[in-house]
């Protein structure tokens, strides 16, 4: 629990954490003052826009819409990763939200409980950041964009002496509200945690780590394949992680063995070497196979099956 930082202060915060910000003319007092209390502070809201990226999102988070006001947030982070300063002070961007859940932040516990519609007016409680997506879980989250989010959020709480635990997404604070879909708060809370753990300059790419350290496994991936003996240690090498990038590589041996598998049925059913040929062409064609699959599964029934 905090007492809002200047607007000053802001704007120097998420420049200190590498980022690139653009201060909007008017935006360090642009807020709802009248219209509710802007405190104390508790936490970072990440929301995304359901749009496309562009200057008419900055418009639209300043100005807002016919029936909610602007601004809609503090800051809109577009797909490049620079950051749009609409406001601050009061923003309607939270609305209402769940009190376990806003007792939870204050608490920072690790523990986040399932929202539903709420009766607390998350507006003061929040420094809200726009993310620009169209949030149709098909619009993707450049790298860039990700990683910007990250340090917005740590800034805030940097400045305050929050844990990564002090963010939640719209949809942590609402049963009414998805956003931001199309990556995991979890993930982003880990970001988070990585970046506090260093100083505000911490750029992960220049980090001394070593190609044999280890790093932990996501949480998909062990919940996704609990049985496989290669994340029992839910661990994987550093150079493992950047040749194959384990979760990709692991859902590809899947489908290969499914394939496999499939066709191993079918030539229990007496398939011929011209079958066998058309089906190993029609897997190279597949996008996200790669050719040697395909000669795989060629060479090894066409050495048990004639025409």
């Amino acid at each position: 629990m905090a007492g809002p930082m200047s607007a000053a202060a802001f704007a120097s915060a998420l420049r200190a954490e590498g980022l690139t910000v653009r201060e909007r003319s008017g935006w360090a007092t642009h807020n709802r003052a009248g219209h509710g209390p802007w405190g104390p502070l508790n936490g970072v809201m990440i929301h995304h826009t359901a749009s496309a990226d562009g200057a008419s999102i900055d418009d639209l988070c300043w100005a807002g819409r016919p029936d909610l006001a602007g601004p809609l947030c503090h800051g809109v982070i577009h797909k490049d990763g620079s950051v749009t300063l609409v406001g601050w002070g009061r923003a309607n961007h939270a609305g209402l939200g769940d009190a376990r859940v806003l007792a939870a932040v204050v608490a920072e516990s690790t523990a986040h409980p399932r929202p539903g519609a709420g009766t607390i007016d998350g507006n003061p409680h929040f420094v809200g950041f726009e993310c620009v997506n169209r949030g149709d879980g098909h619009d993707p989250w450049p790298n860039v964009q990700l990683d910007a989010i990250a340090r917005a959020a740590t800034a805030v709480c940097r400045h305050y002496g929050w844990t990564e635990q002090s963010v939640i997404g719209h949809l942590d604070w609402t049963n009414q509200k998805t956003d931001p879909r199309g990556f995991a708060m979890s993930a982003l809370r880990a970001q988070v945690a990585a970046r506090l753990a260093h100083p505000a300059d911490w750029d992960p790419l220049e980090d001394d780590m070593e190609l044999t350290d280890r790093v932990r496994l996501g949480d998909w991936v062990l919940a996704r394949w609990p049985g496989d003996k290669g994340v029992g240690d839910q661990e994987i090498s550093v150079a493992t992680a950047l040749a194959s990038g384990y979760a990709h590589a692991r859902a590809a041996h899947d489908t290969g063995d499914a394939i496999l598998a499939k066709l191993g049925a079918l030539e229990a059913r007496g398939l011929t070497g011209e079958q066998i040929d058309a089906i190993a062409t029609a897997v190279a064609a597949h996008p996200g196979l790669v050719d040697a699959l395909s000669d795989a599964i060629a060479d090894k029934l066409a050495s048990r099956l004639q025409p």
